[in-house]
């Protein structure tokens, strides 16, 4: 298997917490995801608009996606710390597009940044994230 194809297996195997958010994959490489989500009431808080925890599951799901492209078939992730700033509103109707990039890329941790921007291209929300790497036996 080339490093692409295991690239393109390990993005397409979302969790199904992603799969019952809607997040459609729309690229994947070790250094930038990109992901959209459309924005259903379901996903929405009393306001009408995406739930912040919405937002914040939407990044930690490609913050852990990004790691997993960038370690060994046999280790693991988990994330250790999320920050996030709310930035703008998200209405139903809308769709979201997330970009993670890496703003470190360790042995042991890595740290993540995703950008969330509603469906004009205005930013909606920037989430930075560390995720921490589970070697066999540690």
């Amino acid at each position: 298997m080339t490093e692409d194809d295991r690239t393109r297996r390990l993005a397409e195997e979302q969790p199904p917490f992603a799969r019952l958010m809607g997040l459609r994959l729309v690229s994947a490489t070790p250094d930038r995801l990109v992901a959209e989500i459309e924005v259903v009431a379901d996903l929405t808080n009393r306001n009408g608009t995406l739930h912040g925890g919405a937002v914040m599951a939407i990044a930690d799901n490609l913050g852990g996606t990004a790691t997993v492209l960038n370690i060994a078939d046999d280790e693991r992730t988990v994330t250790i710390e999320s920050k996030t700033n709310f930035i703008r509103t998200v209405p139903v109707g809308d769709t979201v597009r997330a970009v993670t990039e890496p703003l470190h890329k360790g042995r042991t941790t890595m740290v993540w940044q995703t950008r969330i921007a509603r469906g004009d291209g205005t930013l909606a929300a920037i989430v930075t994230q560390t995720q921490m790497v589970l070697r066999p036996g540690g």
